[in-house]
Order: structure tokens, then sequence, then C-alpha cells
């Protein structure tokens, strides 16, 4: 994948992102190239990833927009086609959801989300559980808004009209 400065890619656990200037800094007594990689949320953050290891991070291009109606069909459809079954163990599901996560997938990050949105609605979630539904979410609401050009509680709103389809099929 080529990258050039203004583009925007996504960077794994991290969201969206908009690739700056390449920059040198000293690493180890000796100069080392890093793409700026801007994160395209409210946090103003800045991650410097090193130009030799581009390839094997999992970056990514942006979803297609047309790839957005499939990702919200999906999570509404999730009571009715269950996808990954959540793990009973808490701990297997802690070490599935890392790994979603981790992967950078649009698809894996609604995995969680329509996973634990459902076992939500079964019992309060442990903090951990809490905390990756609140980082999936954050990560595919950023995703969405990015790509269609809205605002986060815009996307927001799409993506919770989407699980409520799926929780009012759930309650049938």
């Amino acid at each position: 994948m080529m990258l050039n400065v203004g583009n925007k890619v996504v960077y794994p656990n991290q969201g969206p992102c908009r690739i700056g200037a390449v920059v040198e800094k000293a690493f180890g007594g000796r100069p080392v190239s890093f793409y700026t990689f801007a994160i395209m949320d409210d946090s103003g953050d800045v991650l410097f990833v090193p130009v030799d290891k581009i390839t094997t991070l999992g970056i990514r291009r942006l979803m297609e927009k047309s790839e957005i109606p499939k990702l919200l069909s999906r999570l509404s459809q999730a009571a009715k086609t269950p996808g990954v079954p959540t793990a009973k163990n808490w701990k297997q599901r802690a070490i599935d959801n890392s790994k979603r996560l981790a992967s950078g997938s649009v698809f894996d990050l609604a995995e969680i989300v329509e996973s634990l949105t459902e076992l939500n609605e079964t019992r309060v979630l442990a903090p951990h559980d809490r905390q990756a539904l609140q980082r999936a979410r954050k990560l595919l609401v950023c995703e969405i808004a990015e790509v269609l050009g809205e605002t986060i509680s815009a996307a927001e709103e799409r993506l919770d009209k989407a699980l409520s389809g799926a929780q009012s099929r759930m309650t049938k």
C-alpha cells in the first residue's frame, strides 16, 4: 500500500488516522524514518510509525462507503443470524476481543460490539468487557463518521439504530 501525506488509513487499535510528513528521529544512536499519523478522534494524538515496519502493522485503508450498509445490516441482523459466539469464560472472551481489536478489521470491531451488546442485555458487563465494548464502539463510530463525512453523534445514531433493530428482534 502506498502511503502519501494527507491519505487516511486505519491503524489497528487506534482507528482512523491522517498521514502526515515523514520525520527522522534518532533511535538507538542512528537515524530512523517515521510516518506521523494524526489520530482522527477528539484526542489530537500523533503516532510515530517506523517506515520500515509499515507492512507488518496491519494498517489498511478506510472502508468504502458501499461497505457501510453491509456493516450496519449485519449489526441489525445479529439476533437473527448470530456471528461468532461470545465465549462464556471471561478470560477467553478478553483474549478473543483483544485479537479482534488488534486485527484492525471493521467487521471484527462489529463482532465485539454485537456480542458484548447482546451479553449486556442478559447481565451487567464486567469492567474489561465494558472497556472492550466502549473501545470497539469508538473505533467503529470514528470510521463510519470519517467515511460518511458526518459527525460522531450522527455515526453513533446510525450504529445505535442498527443495534436497536437487533435488540427488538431479540425481545420478540
